[in-house]
């Protein structure tokens, strides 16, 4: 699987922790910056990697900011995106079975980095589940998507 890296300036202090636990679980890493800590702009880096999910440059993504929240509300405005803010193990891999999670979003100031590389690795070992009731429900939050970001 091709992950795509991406975080703001507030992010950055877990990138070398995600890029670890993406390359210990045997995936590609598309790094889409920042390496520096000069203050940067959250929607440019969230950006990006929707836009690398959309164009299939990348299977998942990870996008960090200082809460995670900035990049979340940024990526779920990117239509085919499903973004969610996880400082857990479990939402992390039910965000993908349950609901097709293709982006995780997590804060640099608010969780360490080996609590990230476990969320990370939940994320990235997850699958879409085959159950009727989950199909459902993402059938209808992508007719949602369809009547509001026409």
């Amino acid at each position: 699987m091709r992950v795509a890296v991406s975080t703001d300036h507030a992010g950055l202090p877990l990138k070398k922790a995600v890029i670890e636990a993406i390359q210990e679980s045997g995936h590609e890493i598309l790094d889409l910056g920042t390496d520096s800590y000069e203050s940067s702009d959250y929607p440019d880096f969230a950006e990006k990697a929707g836009r690398a999910i959309i164009n299939r440059e990348a299977d998942r993504a990870i996008v960090m900011c200082g809460s995670g929240v900035g990049v979340n509300i940024t990526l779920n405005k990117m239509k085919g995106v499903y973004a969610s803010v996880c400082h857990d193990a479990y939402s992390a891999h039910q965000g993908v079975e349950h609901d097709n999670m293709n982006v995780l979003c997590m804060g640099g100031a608010i969780i360490g980095t080996s609590h990230a590389k476990e969320i990370v690795r939940n994320f990235l070992e997850a699958s879409l589940m085959d159950v009727d009731r989950y199909k459902r429900r993402i059938k209808k939050f992508k007719t949602i998507e369809q009547e509001f970001m026409k």
